[in-house]
């Protein structure tokens, strides 16, 4: 430990064989003779209670006369008394959950998030703490290497060694990959940029290495500024996975090994694959929270702490703009040309249409409740809920074009999010419930009061075909013509054919045919069919997974079915009459004929900032 610094962190894969991590705690002398130590129940950007001190064991704590007695309060929290002097704190954490939100450890690699590994000591929040990182024992990590956005204190670029934060928020925002990594290296503005990709595969690194600054710049165009002097990504390469996570100088990402850029197809073609497509969206999503989320925050979470669940209606704006942003960058970029980017919008659309919770919850109340039902979802989501990344999205591109035409092009959320940086991204004063309402109209001049009551507090569908149309673009929604469509553009629009449907969706992965979701006020509800129950036979033919979706959608419409199935070990018959399928699956095309301005106004709704 060193005179700046009253808390020092030694962390050490110990048995990587057994997922275990080493920690050590050591307190200066002065912060007693009573601390409470505390592990956090929740992580930044992802709203749902973890609870990471259920991975905790063997704590203890020594001072200079020995053993110091620790009586633990709570779930998470302890309290050492009788201090005096300098004391250590050690303490095991288990570490076997691949996600970008906990912590992970084997013999291939190491990684994890500061929540589910630093304990924090109360009334030392401010203070500055270093972080000694210890490789494993044993020769077969020899060739081991560290990629973390932390500041390096002495130890050599991506090695093992001591790194410093400026107080506990810093510690806990800088996650840790230890291991053997692909490193690629870019810039943005200047500004050093790396991409740690870990596990196996075949990519085609230089790709994603100039794919990645076209899209970061215009972030930092649309925001004014690159309030970063470094910004690391670290990706995680598996066989089936998806997701990220935000910090302030890096973000973690998992994706499927599909999903990278491949160096002969990709190459051919010039085309992003819809995998690398993905790929592409979720770096760029993770990377605009940089500013929006890290830096402009909700009131309320800058407030509080990480000790139980902080409620806000805004995820709709802070994840649901970032979800408008981050396809909206790639076609700015030029990584996609308008047809690859309708595409998107039509499977952003098309995903929100397909759940009837759309009409029972609103988007605000979707973020108010995410930590309940939005991270802990299941068999009756679809009917109960809504994603405030989906509609947040969708409410982001009509408040968007919304502007774009009553202002006739003066004004556009551009301006707004370029406003919201300058009152909150450096000042620390987070953002009030209906901040964002309030600074659109008063950036823009608008009345909006109207369209938020109906976007934000509503369940009604709105409308998006004449806001699409000031663009150039016709929409229209269409029944599915199977599991897998998800909408799209066309050159012209087929004639819409009535579909039978029955309201079910199976379990993706399963050899049987075991629903997974009854869609509400739909057939397959109404006859009693529930989630869980197994198909068997659809009138008198035997089926599976692989022939159910076929089987259901050659039914007709009013014709009953008579389906056979498993529930628990009880076989039981239903009888289902298909209806009409929805019309959810949303299709774009472009106006042949649109007009001078019209075009004029797609090229500056989607053509480069800055």
């Amino acid at each position: 430990m060193t005179a700046s610094t009253q808390l020092s962190y030694r962390v050490r894969p110990a048995r990587p064989e057994a997922h275990l991590f080493d920690v050590e705690l050591e307190i200066a002398a002065g912060a007693g003779p009573t601390l409470i130590l505390s592990m956090p129940a929740w992580i930044p950007g992802s709203y749902m209670i973890r609870d990471f001190a259920r991975n905790l064991s063997g704590l203890v704590a020594e001072g200079p006369e020995g053993s110091v007695a620790v009586t633990k309060l709570d779930k998470q929290t302890w309290r050492l008394d009788d201090i005096d002097g300098p004391i250590q704190v050690r303490y095991q954490v288990y570490a076997w959950e691949l996600t970008v939100r906990s912590a992970h450890l084997d013999t291939t690699h190491g990684y994890f998030n500061g929540p589910s590994l630093f304990l924090r000591v109360a009334g030392l929040d401010a203070s500055p703490c270093r972080v000694d990182l210890l490789p494993p024992d044993g020769a077969a990590y020899a060739d081991w290497r560290v990629a973390t956005s932390m500041r390096r204190a002495d130890s050599p670029p991506w090695g093992f060694g001591g790194y410093l934060a400026d107080d506990y928020a810093d510690l806990i925002d800088h996650p840790v990959e230890m291991g053997r990594f692909d490193l690629l290296e870019f810039q943005v503005r200047g500004v050093p940029h790396w991409m740690a990709v870990t596990g196996r595969h075949h990519a085609d690194l230089p790709r994603l290495a100039a794919d990645l600054p076209p899209i970061c710049e215009q972030h930092a165009a649309l925001f004014g500024e690159l309030p970063v002097d470094r910004y690391l990504f670290l990706t995680t390469v598996v066989g089936d996975g998806y997701g990220g996570l935000e910090h302030r100088f890096s973000s973690s990402l998992i994706c499927s090994r599909g999903e990278l850029p491949e160096p002969v197809a990709e190459a051919d073609s010039g085309k992003p694959s819809a995998g690398y497509r993905r790929l592409l969206g979720l770096c760029s999503h993770e990377y605009f929270h940089l500013w929006h989320v890290k830096r402009i925050r909700p009131a309320v979470f800058a407030d509080n702490g990480l000790e139980r669940e902080v409620h806000t209606r805004t995820l709709w704006a802070f994840e649901g703009i970032t979800s408008y942003y981050d396809d909206l960058a790639l076609v700015r970029s030029g990584r996609l040309d308008v047809h690859g980017y309708l595409e998107m919008l039509a499977e952003t659309v098309t995903r929100v249409m397909r759940n009837p919770g759309r009409l029972r919850q609103s988007v605000a109340e979707s973020s108010f409740d995410a930590w309940t039902k939005f991270y802990k979802q299941d068999e009756n989501a679809p009917n109960a809920i809504v994603s405030y990344y989906g509609k947040g999205a969708l409410v982001a591109l009509a408040l968007d074009l919304t502007i774009r035409r009553d202002t006739a092009g003066a004004r556009s959320l551009d301006d707004v999010m370029r406003a919201l940086w300058q009152r909150h991204g450096g000042t620390g004063v987070g953002v009030a419930e209906r901040g964002i309402e309030a600074l659109a109209a008063e950036i823009t001049g608008l009345d909006l009061s109207d369209f938020f009551h109906r976007a934000l507090d509503g369940t009604d569908d709105f409308d998006l075909t004449d806001l699409f149309s000031t663009a150039g673009i016709e929409m229209r929604l269409r029944p599915t013509s199977g599991p897998k469509d998800v909408g799209g553009v066309s050159d012209a629009f087929e004639p819409v054919r009535p579909v039978a449907d029955i309201g079910v969706r199976l379990q993706p992965g399963n050899a049987e045919a075991q629903v997974a979701v009854v869609l509400d006020q739909r057939p397959a509800q109404r006859a009693g069919l529930s989630a869980g129950d197994v198909l068997v036979a659809i009138d008198g033919l035997r089926t599976d997974a692989g022939s159910a979706d076929d089987m259901l959608r050659r039914a007709r419409i009013g014709e009953p079915l008579q389906v056979h199935a498993f529930r628990r070990d009880e076989l039981m018959r239903f009888r289902i009459v298909p209806e009409p399928a929805p019309a959810d699956t949303c299709e774009f095309r472009l106006i042949a004929d649109a007009s001078a301005e019209t075009l004029a106004r797609r090229a500056a709704w989607l053509g480069t900032v800055g």
